[in-house]
């Protein structure tokens, strides 16, 4: 009954068949890889982090990006009314569409009032913050210019470099870094299966909100980090 009421919802928002039937397509990737994963989980309490996971799964190929999957479940968390979660997929679909860089209050758990002192300061993205950061003795002028502690400036810098692995965003970056792999360099040096059950062990101690990365996103992060120059220096 639900997928006959979403289909009406589509079509009079002026979706033609052909493309009631791609969102039909998305969704359902979208519905086995949520299902794998969340065995006996109602798709009601699809979070931030199955969104994020899923995302890179898809982008784990290279070249491909998630952005039409994305156009698809904006279309269904609007029709469920998860106002939270349709920001998020617009947020990244507008991502990969402008490629515009990762905004730094987007990330989890950082202090919203800093956030606002460092827009004061003309920094907004990731790339911004690792241009003001990216030595010690930038990061001080910075911490003095914006009465920000300097440890938080280096948490707003560590989280915008992992931001550079790719799938690494708002949760993801928040895990790598909580963890103590917060920093590419740092990942690079991991063994993917070492990496996971790391995680693994990190979330059980912790109460970490979120679920360990799958085997497949570990290793494209390891191997990702093992790409990218060394920009920072810590």
């Amino acid at each position: 009954m639900e997928e006959e009421q979403f289909r009406k919802f589509l079509k009079k928002s002026g979706r033609s068949d052909s493309a009631v039937a791609q969102i039909d397509s998305f969704l359902s990737e979208f519905d086995s890889f949520y299902s794998k994963r969340n065995p006996g989980k109602p798709p009601s309490k699809v979070s931030l982090i199955d969104l994020e996971d899923f995302v890179a799964e898809i982008e784990s190929i290279p070249k491909v990006s998630a952005k039409k999957h994305l156009w698809a479940l904006a279309y269904w968390f609007d029709f469920v009314k998860k106002p939270e979660l349709l920001q998020a997929v617009r947020d990244m679909r507008h991502e990969r569409i402008k490629k515009t860089p990762f905004k730094v209050g987007k990330f989890v758990n950082v202090n919203q009032d800093y956030v606002q002192r460092l827009l004061e300061s003309g920094i907004e993205n990731v790339t911004q913050m690792l241009d003001a950061g990216r030595t010690p003795t930038l990061r001080q002028e910075l911490a003095d210019k914006t009465r920000i502690p300097l440890d938080s400036i280096i948490e707003f810098v560590k989280l915008s470099d992992l931001t550079r692995v790719g799938a690494l965003r708002s949760v993801r970056a928040r895990l790598y870094h909580d963890a103590g792999v917060d920093t590419p360099e740092k990942l690079a040096g991991w063994n993917p299966e070492e990496l996971r059950q790391m995680f693994l062990e990190f979330i059980e101690k912790s109460g970490f909100e979120g679920i360990a990365p799958l085997p497949k996103e570990v290793l494209n992060a390891v191997e990702s980090a093992k790409k990218l120059p060394k920009i920072v220096e810590y």
